[in-house]
């Protein structure tokens, strides 16, 4: 996940009932003056949040993150493919 302009401390991930949401938040200040008076000031805030279904057997233990550069790595182990069951045929008479 892109978090450009993010820190690492404003990246904020929580597993709850199988869902897995990421969150991130921001503020910031920019000002400009001379002597006495404010030629610019801005401010800033925003925030960003996304879910993702991951289902109930993962733990919290189990899922691994990383931030690097406004980039948010997950590592989210796959669960164990399902055996099919093969074909049964039922004869038509």
């Amino acid at each position: 996940m892109e978090l450009p302009g993010y820190k690492k401390e404003d990246v904020r991930a929580e597993l709850k009932d199988g869902y897995l949401t990421i969150s991130a938040n921001t503020v910031s200040e920019n000002e400009e003056k001379d002597q006495k008076n404010y030629i610019r000031r801005e401010r800033y805030s925003g925030s960003v949040k996304r879910s993702f279904y991951v289902g109930s057997a993962l733990k919290q233990d189990d899922i691994k993150a990383s931030f690097e550069n406004g980039i948010l790595k997950l590592v989210v182990p796959k669960e164990a493919p399902k055996q099919i069951e093969e074909n049964h045929y039922i004869s038509i008479e």
